[in-house]
């Protein structure tokens, strides 16, 4: 990833609650041929089973969610704010439509492990997903979240994965 510089999960000096509430990433999946890619401002990015891990949670019915399913892998962007457009066009129009990574004025790039992150981004995350499961109505001690955020029943998948790379520019 040219331009881009390998660190250790540790050198992140970012806050997490900023990058990913306020300035959003992008979740992508997929090989060369065939990827998807979807704006995400829920996730959290901390420690687990002895690993730097990231949560992130995706609706069944978003096309990136066939693709993360399918991968063993995935990769979060980060961009700037200069980029907003371009994520906002990413998190409101369907790569079932439209290639929308054109249409956002994006450029793929590929890790060494073949996973589609951006030109453009400023920091990615490559992660190999250890775990998932659908967030469960029946499980949340303040139902109030269910009232708000589910009413179609629709429930997000959350996955576990572990950070196997950072690159920054």
């Amino acid at each position: 990833m040219e331009n881009f510089k390998s660190i250790n999960p540790k050198e992140i000096n970012e806050n997490a609650v900023k990058m990913i509430g306020d300035r959003w990433m992008l979740i992508t999946a997929g090989k060369s041929d065939s990827f998807n890619t979807m704006t995400a401002s829920w996730g959290t990015i901390g420690f687990l089973w002895g690993k730097p891990v990231v949560y992130i949670f995706i609706r069944p019915q978003r096309h990136t969610f066939g693709f993360v399913e399918k991968e063993n892998e995935f990769t979060l962007s980060f961009f700037s704010e200069e980029y907003r457009k371009a994520l906002n066009i990413c998190g409101s129009t369907s790569g079932r439509d439209c290639n929308k990574v054109e249409k956002a004025g994006l450029s793929p790039i590929f890790t060494e492990k073949g996973n589609v992150s951006f030109k453009e981004a400023n920091m990615v995350l490559e992660c190999r997903k250890l775990y998932s499961d659908y967030l469960k109505p029946e499980l949340f001690v303040d139902s109030s979240i269910v009232a708000q955020f589910y009413k179609a029943n629709d429930f997000h998948k959350v996955y576990v994965a572990e950070i196997t790379g950072v690159y920054q520019k």
